[in-house]
């Protein structure tokens, strides 16, 4: 299974870079507009679209979309919790310093439906429904 995978690997990247960047583009004027951030594209530097995600005003927001999207049938999910804040994280680590940025960004956080077979048409659906919840028509 995994080497199939792996010997078609550049048609699943592409196909998963034409989903990221169909986000991005439907995505980018709510993000112009200050409701939502989208990732950092740094020139010079490549990504695989392993993943795809927002960040929203707070965790409210966060979980009222991931509600809102759910009764869509579209599941968006948060992903990071802080290794500090996780069980193992608890037991066996600790935090240094102060917690400025980590656990406010994780409750932000906000990953979309990527995969392989993902078609520009679900993105733009799912994108609309975002724009729905904000209460602003797609552009």
């Amino acid at each position: 299974y995994l080497w199939a995978q792996l010997q078609g690997h550049q048609t699943i990247t592409n196909a998963r870079m034409a989903a990221w960047n169909t986000y991005y583009k439907l995505l980018k004027p709510l993000a112009d507009m200050g409701l939502i951030e989208l990732q950092a594209q740094i020139e010079g530097c490549t990504h695989n679209a392993h993943m795809f995600y927002i960040k929203t005003k707070d965790i409210d927001e966060r979980s009222a979309l991931i509600e809102h999207l759910k009764t869509k049938g579209i599941h968006a999910v948060f992903h990071y919790i802080p290794l500090h804040s996780a069980e193992a994280g608890k037991k066996y680590g600790y935090f240094k310093g102060e917690d400025k940025y980590t656990t406010s960004h994780s409750e932000r956080l906000l990953r979309l439906p990527l995969y392989y077979g993902l078609k520009p048409v679900d993105c733009e659906i799912i994108a609309g429904e975002i724009y729905n919840f904000y209460k602003i028509k797609p552009l």
